[in-house]
């Protein structure tokens, strides 16, 4: 493909996705795929560079621009030499009109803009714009750090974890006989510094009530040095089947799984009544934390959405406290800033339960929150997170 049809194909797909986050359609990574799969002779070097044009043209936009040829006419602000490419060639877009000034670069809507939590300021907000780095979680029961660090290139020790190593962004990890032999596991130091301050040992009784396909629980099983019980719970039976091959890849022996009925969730869950020594709570959410991964979806996110994700958090809280045993903790965490997903619900929890009190994270590294601490890409390099630990009284 020449530079001309690069655009050209960005042009295309960005009207795609456009729409799509208009109607609730499929996400950018899905309608890549496919425009590609459709287009055999787009080699690999032509798929990157057409992939990386699109996203720097969503990552430019708080808000959908008109149409593909508005947002790429616009990224030559920042990109000049793109110009050239609107060369009006067979398979390039027509040249750029003298008075053609493609769509201006946006921030987020005024609605969404308020809605973060009160400890995020407009660097963390800029800073969720970024590309996200490679991190990976060394599995310290097969491992140490050092030696890991040792053979990769380029490899740096995390700041907020002991398991965290990042790598550049692009490095083939899932091509390395670390990550075949289940030594290392791709997460992001977010991810792995919230486990942490779960603080889960050997012999405990731990339940990750949200555990999708099983990152936090292989990082719980690896800190529990797989002594005790661990039990992995989901509503979606897709994404906790995902578990099992990533724990016979780890070299894990079984973990506990309960398929949860949406709505009657208790029900399941009966039987662990007052049994917790911890139960981890990574609620689903609107994701703005992870914006630097999914920068479409802040197309996409709505107001309804939101307050959906809120009363499913909140239902969530409430399936989990009465398995939190007298003294054990609760740990609620979401890949989001907003207020009403972390403050607002630990607030509105304690309110309704005051047999839980908000205490310290066993390590204080992240920003303070009114209700718990903040992750942020600008502060501290991670995903954006919300978490507290809460404990039951005796």
């Amino acid at each position: 493909m020449t530079p001309a049809a690069r655009v050209q194909a960005a042009i295309e797909l960005l009207d795609e996705i456009i729409a799509a986050a208009q109607s609730s359609g499929p996400a950018a990574d899905t309608l890549i795929k496919r425009y590609f799969a459709e287009r055999r002779y787009a080699g690999s070097k032509d798929r990157r560079a057409v992939r990386e044009l699109v996203y720097a043209a969503i990552r430019r936009y708080g808000t959908p621009p008109h149409d593909g040829r508005a947002a790429m006419v616009g990224l030559t602000q920042d990109r000049p030499e793109l110009q050239d490419a609107f060369d009006g060639s067979r398979y390039g877009p027509p040249p750029i009109a003298e008075n053609e000034v493609g769509a201006l670069q946006s921030g987020l809507p005024e609605w969404l803009r308020a809605r973060f939590a009160d400890a995020i300021d407009d660097a963390d907000i800029a800073s969720l714009s970024g590309r996200a780095p490679l991190d990976i979680r060394v599995n310290l029961e097969k491992i140490d750090r050092d030696t890991v660090m040792a053979a990769l290139d380029d490899a740096e020790a995390g700041s907020l974890s002991d398991t965290a190593v990042r790598l550049p962004q692009g490095f083939p990890v899932e091509q390395h006989a670390l990550w075949r032999d289940g030594l290392v596991d791709i997460q992001d130091e977010g991810s792995q510094y919230i486990v942490d301050c779960c603080d889960a040992r050997p012999g405990m009784t731990v339940v990750d009530l949200c555990a999708g396909a099983g990152g936090k629980t292989l990082a719980l099983y690896d800190r529990m040095a797989g002594k005790g019980r661990l039990i992995a719970c989901d509503t979606d039976r897709k994404r906790l089947s995902r578990l099992e091959p990533r724990a016979q890849r780890s070299g894990i022996g079984t973990i506990e799984t309960r398929f949860l009925n949406p709505g009657r969730e208790s029900e399941a869950l009966a039987d662990l009544a007052d049994q917790a020594d911890i139960v981890l709570v990574d609620a689903p959410c609107s994701g703005t934390g992870t914006w630097r991964r999914n920068p479409e979806a802040r197309w996409r996110l709505t107001e309804a959405a939101i307050q959906r994700f809120a009363d499913t958090q909140r239902h969530l809280l409430e399936t989990a406290a009465p398995l939190v045993k007298p003294g054990g903790f609760l740990v609620y965490a979401v890949c989001s800033l907003l207020a009403e997903e972390g403050d607002g619900q630990i607030a509105h929890f304690l309110q309704s339960r005051s047999d839980f009190s908000k205490v310290p994270p066993a390590s204080r590294k992240g920003a303070e929150s009114q209700a718990g601490l903040v992750l942020t890409p600008a502060r501290h390099g991670t995903d954006g997170f919300f978490f507290a630990r809460l404990q039951r009284s005796c």
